[in-house]
């Protein structure tokens, strides 16, 4: 196990890939990790919402937390209880919020307490396009991303969606912190390649805990 009081003697030192980009490589226990995803689920299953106009995002996605990101043709937006089931999100486990508070100030970002994750799930073939996340409502605070399953490139972009990324590759266990300089900026997920992991098959799961409120 990678976290909380065994970090400063195994976990490996984080690495600053970018302004405001820090990246900790096997840093969590995924199957801590996965329980979580799977007990949210349980109450809150994933579904595959609708952008504003209509159009279904091929990410399937389920929150927790005081509030959740949610998406439909009333906009995107963040809710205090699940649209559709009237259900409050679960909530973030304690532990669960202590290892993404350190690993945020391990990257300068002190005293960051997310009260917001949202869970995708991707399968093969599913992409996330160039987006930037803006419905928060304080940019000074970090994205903690958390990887599990199956491999994928995360790419970060400039100030538009178009140029050559950073192509970023996470693997279960990964987390990644993108914030200050970075945070406003265009990102986004490649193609998920055809593959098998021993946990989630031939899923990725993907947790970013957010400061929302």
């Amino acid at each position: 196990m990678m976290q909380n009081d065994l970090f400063d003697t195994i976990a490996p030192a984080m690495e600053e890939l970018a302004p405001g980009v820090f990246l900790f490589r096997s840093y969590v226990d995924e199957e801590l990790f996965l329980d979580v995803v799977k007990n949210v689920t349980a109450e809150i299953p994933f579904r595959h919402m609708v952008t504003p106009g209509g159009k279904k995002i091929n990410v399937a996605g389920s929150s927790m937390g005081k509030c959740g990101w949610y998406s439909d043709r009333k906009g995107y937006r963040y809710e205090m209880s699940d649209p559709i089931t009237g259900k409050n999100w679960p909530d973030i486990p304690q532990n669960i919020n202590n290892i993404i508070s350190k690993a945020a100030a391990k990257a300068g970002f002190n005293n960051f307490v997310a009260d917001s994750c949202f869970i995708n799930r991707y399968e093969p073939g599913v992409r996330l396009t160039a987006h930037i996340d803006q419905d928060e409502q304080d940019f000074d605070q970090p994205i903690v991303s958390v990887s599990l399953g199956v491999s994928a490139i995360f790419q970060i972009f400039g100030e538009t969606r178009g140029g050559k990324p950073l192509n970023i590759p996470l693997h279960s266990g990964d987390l990644l912190i993108f914030g200050g300089p970075a945070r406003r900026l265009y990102h986004g997920v490649k193609k998920l390649e055809t593959a098998h992991h021993p946990k989630t098959g031939n899923k990725r799961i993907n947790l970013t805990f957010r400061k929302a409120l």
